[in-house]
This record gives structure tokens, sequence and C-alpha cells, in this order.
């Protein structure tokens, strides 16, 4: 595990600790500052804003790419209190379309273009001259200016993990896009104190803290003048845990909950009046802006969020495949019990949602002219082949996966190269290929009789940061190529059949290469500290009995309840769905979030119950459950994040261009392959006329055979999910599900008569 030492403030000494004297009350993103404040208050204020401000800070360089007509600008701290200065930095990229060049002498204009920039690494310090008349028309048709371009704000935290500070990355540079690169303190995080003493600082909610505190500088610097860039279109994205912060930044802009946090990291724009309220304004040029921690929009890749109900929202989701088979008797019941308290969680909420806004009619009277009440029944026998639930949130569910298959089968015109069989195996030729209809190649689809390529899927997540991180060229950790292929993981059921039972592979719990789980590191997984292994038959190696293993959920448990330094329960400050529509937030204009449909490592509902919450905040919120798609999917089909970008400008922003995909290239040579690859899922699912049908028990039999990740034990990883991002330096994991503990206390007598137990 890595150390660094605790950074020295870098202005003035117990800045952050005062509270601001004379200030007016202000609150949320309505605060102002006050126009009388104390000097010493003003001095305070005066002096942040300054180190902040990249235009006095001589350390500040930049380095420019001819390839991509970019520049780049060095790392610099977001804040003025970094713990961790290699964790809490940013980086941005900003296309060459909107710089005249670097005032490298402080007389206000450029002095040095593109050019007669000198090479080097460290680049040429100097402040950035905007150019007001460049633009830049992207890939889709979106005209952008320096100011009206986005800026895209790449979300790390891979497994909740640590990010380290790099340069941003200028992939983004070709589409118009400012881009930022930021660091995080995570799970794994420690630093050492004045005197040398070790200690562990990667509780939350300090990854998304210092993710929002680069929002915050990026935005100030734009309203300075010194970065190009509209701050009312920031957009979140990243994949895995980093699409969980992206989720998580969207779902909680402007959430006070998060600003003692900001405030002690020495974040701009951001203060504590004197009567316990919050300032969140800064003074430019006489005219006071309010500076906000949150963004427009989101696209989020496999959003590993909410973990606050993930356990039960994942057992819930395998307790309906009556066949699956747990690892261990107590791993079933304990599914059992988890599943009842689901549809307890669901119920107690009364959800409900319009059915124009999800595109279904889910009551069947011809219309989407209604509002559905959500609720999960159980009747044993209405419902015998998902174990006894149904209901109307379950017919969302079903709804949502026949539609995503829908599309992916409509968009299989854009499959250039892929290789296609007749019902014999033989390869199709050229001239049958070309004659291919859309509905030909969905049914061969469903029939396996096809051999992908690789024309028809797009650098993304999948196998690059979401169009963000330093251009190494490697993919984020965490994501293994066999899991981002969008095939289904080996072991799938003979040609023709319904797969039944579970693939050992499949349910193994174990990552391909013998890595961790998620990709995870080693000292983190699952395998280490308090955790058992996943796939194990043992229910938890760590505690010898299950009265040892109650008392260490209970005290763990209790110990978050109490509340951290500030009060506050951190695993409620990670839960988005307790901020989504909440007085107290500013909800995003529009979110999406993109799910491989065969991924283990979070249930489907999940990103079910975040579009949900957003519809109901207002939010434009999407889901793509990409039917064959891995753990973070690449975009595929002719999709990718600066399509869907470009789109939401277009409906959102006075002026700008409606943009629509692009048509198919229709394919008109077969591909190479020599055999057929694909899965036969036609046991599972019916296709007629552009529908595709299949029954809420098929849907769950796809995802308990099709997932990459099957349920891992209980004990730590619980039904899929990280849950150790919540220890410290001497224990990786520490229980904070409190829905598990409900069903360990409350069914304790059963549950300790199998805890253990290998027959």
């Amino acid at each position: 595990m890595k150390k660094y030492k605790k950074a020295a403030a870098v202005i003035l000494a117990g800045v952050m600790g005062m509270s601001l004297a004379a200030c007016s009350s202000s609150t949320g993103s309505s605060g102002t500052k006050g126009t009388e404040l104390s000097a010493t208050a003003s001095e305070t204020i005066s002096a942040i804003e300054t180190a902040l401000d990249i235009s006095q800070n001589d350390a500040i360089a930049w380095t420019y790419d001819s390839a991509s007509d970019s520049w780049t600008m060095s790392i610099i701290s977001t804040v003025t209190n970094p713990e961790i200065e290699d964790e809490q930095g940013v980086s941005v990229n900003v296309p060459g379309a909107y710089v005249e060049g670097l005032d490298t002498d402080s007389d206000g204009k450029a002095d040095v273009s593109a050019k007669n920039m000198t090479s080097g690494s460290t680049g040429t310090a100097g402040v950035l001259i905007i150019d007001e008349d460049g633009e830049i028309t992207s890939e889709n048709g979106q005209t952008y200016t320096a100011a009206t371009a986005p800026v895209i704000i790449n979300t790390g935290a891979a497994g909740y993990g640590e990010q380290q500070n790099q340069l941003a990355s200028s992939q983004n540079a070709a589409n118009g896009y400012i881009n930022v690169a930021c660091g995080n303190r995570g799970k794994q995080s420690t630093a050492e104190d004045e005197d040398g003493n070790e200690y562990y600082t990667g509780d939350a909610p300090l990854c998304l803290v210092d993710q929002k505190n680069a929002i915050r500088f990026v935005k100030y610097n734009i309203l300075l003048g010194n970065l190009p860039g509209n701050v009312d279109y920031f957009v979140s994205t990243g994949g895995s845990g980093g699409g969980a912060h992206a989720a998580m930044v969207a779902a909680t802009s402007n959430s006070e909950s998060y600003y003692d946090y900001e405030i002690e990291a020495g974040a701009v724009g951001v203060y504590r009046n004197e009567d316990g309220s919050y300032s969140t304004t800064v003074t430019v040029d006489g005219k006071d802006y309010d500076l906000s921690d949150g963004v427009w929009g989101c696209v989020a890749y496999s959003a590993i969020t909410s973990l606050a109900e993930a356990d039960m929202t994942m057992a819930f989701e395998y307790y309906l495949d009556k066949d699956y088979s747990f690892n261990t008797g107590f791993q079933k019941q304990l599914a059992s019990y988890l599943s009842e308290e689901y549809m307890e969680c669901i119920n107690n909420q009364k959800l409900s949602v319009k059915e124009s806004e999800v595109g279904f009619d889910l009551n069947n009277d011809g219309d989407k002219d209604d509002t559905i009440d959500l609720t999960i029944e159980y009747d044993e026998e209405k419902y015998a082949e998902t174990n006894g639930y149904g209901g109307t949130y379950l017919d969302l569910y079903l709804a949502e996966f026949e539609a995503n298959l829908e599309e992916y089968l409509a968009d299989l015109d854009y499959t250039g190269d892929w290789t296609w069989f007749n019902a014999d195996g033989e390869a199709l030729s050229d001239e049958e290929v070309a004659a291919m209809t859309t509905e030909d190649k969905a049914q061969a689809f469903i029939e396996g009789r096809y051999a992908k390529g690789s024309s028809s899927e797009q650098m993304g997540p999948g196998g690059a940061a979401p169009d963000g991180q330093a251009p190494s060229g490697e993919a984020p950790s965490g994501n293994s190529p066999d899991m981002n292929s969008g095939e289904a993981p080996s072991g799938e059921a003979p040609s023709g059949e319904a797969p039944s039972g579970n693939p050992p592979d499949m349910n193994s719990g174990e990552a391909p290469s013998g890595e961790a789980p998620g990709g995870q590191e080693a000292t983190g997984g699952p395998d280490a500290g308090t955790t058992q292994a996943t796939g194990s038959a043992t229910d938890s190696s760590n505690y010898e009995s299950y009265e040892d293993m109650l008392t260490s959920y209970e005290e763990d448990i209790a110990s978050i309840e109490e509340g951290d330094k500030y009060g506050n329960n951190i695993v409620e400050l990670y839960d988005p769905l307790t901020a989504i529509g909440a007085d107290t937030t500013d909800n995003p204009t529009w979110t999406r979030i993109v799910m491989g449909a065969s991924e283990g490592d979070m249930s489907m509902l999940s990103s079910l119950n975040l579009q949900i919450a957003w519809l109901n905040a207002g939010t434009d919120a999407v889901i793509e459950w990409q039917w064959d798609g891995g753990h973070v999917p690449s975009e595929i089909f002719g999709d990718s994040l600066s399509l869907y970008i470009d789109q939401m400008y277009g409906k959102y922003v006075e002026g700008a261009a409606e943009i629509k995909k692009a048509e198919a290239e229709k394919q008109t040579t077969n591909g190479d392959a020599t055999e057929a690859t694909g899965t036969d899922i036609s046991g599972w699912v019916s296709y007629k006329d552009g529908k595709a049908t299949f029954s809420l028990a098929d849907a769950a039999n796809y995802r308990t055979n099709s997932a990459s990740k099957a349920i891992p034990g209980f004990d730590v990883m619980d039904y899929g999910q990280e849950t150790y991002e919540f220890g410290n330096s001497e224990q990786d994991a520490r229980h904070f599900d409190k829905y598990v503990l409900k069903a360990l206390q409350d069914h304790a007598d059963e549950l300790k008569t199998l805890f253990n137990q290998t027959e």
C-alpha cells in the first residue's frame, strides 16, 4: 500500500478552520457572499482564491501536441490544503482552436504560439490566451466555441480506490471538448502526520469530494478567463467505480452534506459562515458568481452504485432464477431473506413512473399515458417460475431488458465486418450478406450464427479510459479485456438450448488470469484482510462461529452509525438515491447509465432504481443494458460518448444543432471467421416483427448464466459489491450493510445452523 506524506498547507496556516464573520447567511447553490466581510474573513477568501487562480501560479506549464492540435496543462493542486498532493491534483486539455498562444511575460498578449512552442516534458510556463473566435465542429456535426464548449470530468476511482494525478488526454480535443483528469483519495490511501505516524484516510466521501473540488477549481478558472469552456455544461463520466462516482457527482450536485469536507481541503468557492451556514460564491471583476460543484450531465459506464442496498439488490436478482446454484445453503437462505427485505424496501418507497417517460405500456391498456405504481408482489403459485416474485416493478425491469435487446438487434446493420453463417454452419457468401435484412441479422444473432468483428466497437471505457485520462492506451484498472469484449464467458449452453445451472467459470467469482475480481489489487481484494475467498464453499474463513461474525457486523455498523468527525453516516454519503430529488440538491439535466447486461459486478436493478429516481426528479435519464456486454462495455454500433453529449447539447441548448446518429453503411462483404462463435439464445428469446419477447424467468436465467462475475460470499463483497472501501490501515474490509445485518439478526436461529456447513 502506497504511502504519502501529509502536505503542508499551501497558504495561511489555520485558514481552513476559520468561520467567515459578518457573512450573509446562505445555503446550497443559492448562497451569496456578503459584502461586509470582516478583514480576517476577506483575507482568508482572498488567499484561497489567489492561490487557486492559475494565472497567479508561476509553476503552471503548458505543452502542445500537434497531432491532436491541443494544449495540456501541467498537474496542479485543486485545493489549498491537500492531504495527499499526488491524489488531489488536476490537469486540463484544451483544443488548439480555442487558443491563441501563451503569455509568458505577463503583458496580456500571446507571445508563444503553437508554431513556436518548444518541446520538452516540462512544457512552457505562461498564461493561456483564449481565442474567442475559434470554433470546432465535432465528428457528429455540433459546433462549439471557447465560450460554449462542454467540459468533460473524468472520474477515476476504479474499485473506489485512489487515483494518482495524471495528465489529461487529448482524446476529446477533436470534438471540441475541454478534457479534465483529476486525482482522488481512495480506499488504499494513507498519509503520515507531522510525527511520521501513518494513518488511514480513505473513508467516504473523500474520493467524491476530491472530484467535486476539481470541478470547482476548473469552473473558477473558466470564470477568471484562464481556461476556455462553459461552466454550465460540465459532464461527468467514468467506468465501474469511476462510473459510480460519475453518477454520484451528478446526484449530489451542490449538496451541503459535502461542504465541510471541501472546506477542510481548501476548495475554492465554498466557505463556512459564522452562523454555520455556507457561502458558495466567488467574485470576478466585481461580479458575484455562484460556484457549483455539480454537473449538467453524466455518462456512467457500469456504475457500481448505490452500495447501500446493493447486496440485497443483487441477491434478489439472482434469487429470481429458481435454478441458480448458490455456493452454500447458507448463502441461498440469506438470499431468500434479503429478497424479502428488498421487496419491503421497494414497496415502502411507494415508487411510481410515467409510462410516457420510460416508453412502455406497463398496464397493457394500449397507451402510454398512465402513471404506474411500482411494487413487488409475492405469490408462490402465481410467480412460481421466479421463486414467488412478480409485480409492476419487475414488469418494468423486464420491459427494459426486452427494449434493450430490440435496440441491439436493430443496430446490427452497423456490423461492418462480422461473419454470418447459415443454419448448417456454413459462412454466407458476400452476395448473401449484402442481401440480409435487419430482420435476417436479428434472427441469425438470436440463433448464434455469427462471429463478431471489431469495426462495430469503438474505443471507450472497455478499451481505454472513458475518453479521458492519460493517453497511455491502457485500459483502466479493473477492466480485463475479456470482460469487455461484449461476449459471454465460456461455458455457454449447447446450441439451441437455454442455459441452465451454473457453469463453473461463470460462478467462481474469480476474474481471468488470476486477478482479484473487478481487477482490484491483492491488498484490497476479497482474499485479503478479514475477507473470504470469493466462490468458496465456506461461508467465512474469518469467523469461527456465527456469533463472532454477527458481533463483527454489529460493531462495524454501529461505528458507522455513530457518524464521522462531522457527524455524518459515510454510507449515506455514498448513496445517490438519498440525494436525487432532495430539496438541498441540484439535479443534472440529463444522465445516461450504460451497463453490460451480462456483467456480474452490479445488479441491473441498481441502474433501474437510479433511472426511476432521476425521472421523478425531472432529469432526462436513460439506462442502456447492452445485451451481451460485460463489465464496463465499450460503445458499439455507431454510438459514442461524443454522440450522446452532442445530442444532449442539441436538445437542451438554445440555437444548437439537432444531432442524429449516422446511418449504418450496409455490409456487403462477409467476414473471414471460419466458424460461428455466437451464443444461441433462441431458448430464451422469441423474436418477430422487430419485437423481442421473453419471460422474467428467462431474463433472470440469462443474468445468472451470462454474468462475467457471479455472486461471491456474503461476508465481504456480499453479493458482488466492493464493500471494503470503508476501512482502515489495518483492516481492508468493514461491514456496512444494514440490510444484511438485519437479516442476520432477524433470522439468526436458522442461519447459524447453516453457517460454514459443507453439506
